[in-house]
């Protein structure tokens, strides 16, 4: 049913293995590695049509600096800050409240509750955007940063539901039942029983939800324009203009713009690759 451990398959199957790894590596990494070489290059190699040779000279400090010194870039990155942290506060905040409602109390309409809460998981966001920026332009929150944060601490509520659902309902429930016997309040139950025990849980989805949100493009476009609200993924449109595109600078863009979500990652590698499958199975 599953595939076999590459370590018990034949030694000309575990050679081809080993071969075609570190090819399969740099073709991911291609993309990657032209971003990287494309934000040391001059202007002047674009317009000679010099794409993939060697810089004809390194602009490393030059085409940095001007993203940091002589555009709006800072501003985006902030903005980026302010529109994740919040976000993710709030929708650990809520998936954990609602999860345990759903995990731990039996009422009518448990289940129809949570299923709207997964359903709302397989709603195409493009349909959406339309009503979803009518919405925001009449509320006036249109092109604000509380508007992009309340949107997305919306959105992800559902998919951070269903991951706290999943993983209280593996806790001990005589724990609970044993703090409801000694009389103590559900909220405290919630607070000093439960959450305490959620702490991988919390770790997990939080850097899941901040690699989801710091690395959104499509609502930022929608929901925003500008370097007022625009976060950083948005705001490396900036360095294009009408009759000319900086690729040098937009490629030293996103490399700036990709710094804090993979020191987020490596920082926080453990909880992140726990966060995939944790609550999946019993």
């Amino acid at each position: 049913m599953f595939p076999r451990p590459i370590e018990q398959s034949t030694p000309a199957i575990r050679a081809g293995y080993q071969a075609l790894l570190p090819i399969a590596l740099i073709l991911w990494l291609l993309p990657l590695l032209a971003v990287a070489l494309f934000s040391i290059k001059p202007e002047a190699d674009f317009a000679s049509g010099n794409f993939w040779g060697l810089p004809s000279s390194f602009e490393l400090f030059n085409n940095y600096g001007k993203v940091f010194f002589e555009s709006n870039m800072p501003r985006y990155l902030f903005n980026s800050l302010l529109i994740t942290v919040p976000t993710v506060i709030g929708a650990v905040a809520l998936s954990a409240m609602a999860g345990f409602a759903l995990g731990v109390y039996r009422f009518k309409g448990n289940l129809l509750i949570f299923f709207m809460f997964i359903a709302g998981n397989f709603v195409p966001f493009q349909i959406l955007m339309v009503p979803v920026r009518d919405l925001t332009v009449n509320l006036g929150m249109y092109d604000t940063i509380s508007g992009l944060v309340l949107f997305h601490i919306a959105f992800q509520t559902g998919f951070c539901t269903l991951f706290m659902r999943n993983f209280i309902r593996q806790l001990p429930f005589p724990l609970i039942e044993a703090a409801r016997v000694e009389g103590i309040a559900e909220w405290r139950i919630f607070w000093y029983v439960v959450l305490p025990l959620m702490k991988p849980a919390l770790a997990a989805l939080s850097v899941l939800i901040f690699t989801f949100i710091w690395n959104d493009y499509f609502w930022a476009v929608v929901l925003t324009q500008g370097p007022n609200a625009q976060p950083v993924t948005a705001g490396i449109t900036e360095f294009n203009s009408q009759f000319r595109a900086a690729y040098h600078l937009m490629s030293a863009g996103s490399i700036v713009a990709a710094l804090p979500p993979v020191l987020m990652f490596f920082i926080m590698q453990k909880h992140f690759i726990a966060g995939l499958t944790l609550g999946a199975v019993k």
